[in-house]
């Protein structure tokens, strides 16, 4: 009966596509690289984004309208954690939310309310320093710690939920009056942070501090990884900016940000202390900083950022397609390593010998719809025509698997969804890059720091 609904449904969206396929051919993105997507993949393309979607929507924490950090479809849902909120997935979220208006998914007034309802709460919960925590309990509003010592201000995932934000901020700032005061509300918000309190005094920015443990966390952040979206922010901030030696000193570390070896012909960034960087680490390096950051023609003196991402995206695949240690179900259709659930707990999968544990994330290959649509398509066909009743529950496929282990959790984690329908959408239309990339003190900051951008006015 399951798989017989899922039909239905698919062919009910098939009708509903008018909007999404011009003359009924199929999309065609004209920038990045080239491809069409047919009619019955641009159904199943929308079913997948819309059932993701509902992970914000139906999933969301009652109280407080944010991302639960995690839902269990199988029952077995830990109690201490059903009120269990974080802001780095909720400003995922967010953006997952605007996509859902611009698809009609939901109206604009309910995602609004919802808007509301989440701002609400953000206004009225502990900041540290202008900065949220990682984890809250959504019913209380009270901070969940995220480990002993990280009970405080949060600033990556404060930076992924500000740049979810902003994206609202732009999307509403010329709305009706209820609209106007909400883009408002958001404003003031990102003006509190202070990114200058988290230098420490000196030329990086540090993820943590505790008004319990104050710096004990002790996590200086530098490059290459997920966070160069927290220092673009940093240098954008119109009230506590970080002059541009805190990027060039701490992220780049005056250029230690080099060029690997080449893998399968390509080269990628690398953290210079990563000894098996050669192939790139967790695939979501490329996508929590360019859901709202346009890795298009995004150069500074170390990168080409768009390259640099679907170069990685490009490694991640042909390591799984060479499959070197030769799991189950590895291959063109079957493919995407990146932190997520595990067999035994959580890792970092990434395309080595050592990291690549036979866990495949279906957010790696469909959050990297920009830099790899024929692939990413490949696999989504795959995993929903052959894998459906193991993978694909209430809010699109699980997190995670493992047909090497015979292993289907029925599970999801926020910041695993949220990219996926962020990413899907960016690929379609672009939403969430021209929101964000909108923003004047966004480009102010990225002038400030050396980037080019065809945003950029010169």
């Amino acid at each position: 009966m399951k798989r017989l609904y899922n039909i239905c449904f698919l062919a009910i969206i098939c009708v509903a596509n008018a909007c999404f396929l011009p003359s009924g051919k199929g999309e065609k993105r004209s920038d990045g690289p080239s491809t069409v997507i047919t009619p019955a993949d641009t159904s199943l393309f929308r079913m997948v984004q819309q059932r993701t979607f509902d992970y914000f929507l139906e999933g969301a924490e009652p109280v407080s309208g944010l991302a639960r950090e995690r839902f269990h479809a199988d029952d077995i849902y830990p109690q201490h954690d059903k009120s269990t909120v974080t802001s780095g997935g909720t400003g995922f979220g967010v953006m997952a939310l605007l996509v859902g208006m611009e698809r009609g998914f939901i109206s604009r007034d309910t995602g609004r309310l919802r808007l509301e309802k989440i701002i609400r709460f953000l206004e009225n919960s502990p900041r540290f320093h202008g900065a949220w925590p990682h984890w809250w309990n959504g019913e209380t509003g009270e901070v969940k710690p995220f480990s002993k010592y990280d009970d405080g201000g949060d600033l990556v995932e404060t930076s992924f939920l500000i740049q979810g934000l902003l994206c609202v901020r732009q999307y509403f700032q010329k709305g009706n009056e209820e609209e106007k005061e909400l883009a408002k509300r958001i404003d003031a918000l990102w003006k509190t942070i202070e990114f200058d309190w988290y230098r420490h005094g000196q030329d990086v920015l540090y993820w943590h501090w505790s008004p319990r443990y104050d710096w004990k966390m002790n996590f200086a952040v530098h490059g290459y990884n997920e966070c160069l979206i927290m220092y673009v922010l940093a240098a954008s901030s119109p009230t506590h900016p970080v002059p541009a030696s805190v990027y060039h000193a701490g992220w780049a570390e005056h250029g230690r940000i080099n060029a690997n070896p080449p893998a399968y012909g390509k080269r990628s960034l690398q953290m210079h202390h990563q000894g098996d960087a050669v192939h790139g680490g967790p695939l979501f390096w490329a996508h929590y900083s360019y859901l709202g950051l346009d890795p298009h023609g995004l150069k500074d003196t170390y990168a080409d950022y768009w390259k640099e991402n679907r170069t990685q995206a490009l490694i991640n695949y042909q390591w799984c397609v060479e499959n070197p240690k030769h799991y189950k179900g590895y291959g063109p259709s079957s493919w995407g390593l990146t932190s997520s659930y595990s067999v035994k707990g959580y890792a970092g999968h990434a395309p080595s010998l050592q990291n690549d544990l036979g866990v495949i994330a279906p957010t790696a290959a469909l959050a990297s719809f920009p830099y790899t649509p024929e692939e990413s398509m490949a696999a989504m066909r795959h995993w929903y025509n052959d894998l459906n009743d193991q993978l694909w529950g209430p809010f699109g496929f699980y997190d995670a698997f493992s047909e090497t282990e015979q292993w289907f959790p029925k599970r999801y984690l926020a910041i695993d969804q949220g990219p996926i329908v962020v990413m899907m959408e960016n690929y379609r239309t672009g939403l969430l890059w021209k929101l964000f990339m909108s923003c004047p003190e966004i480009q102010e900051g990225l002038k400030k720091l050396g980037f080019e951008s065809p945003y950029l006015i010169k």
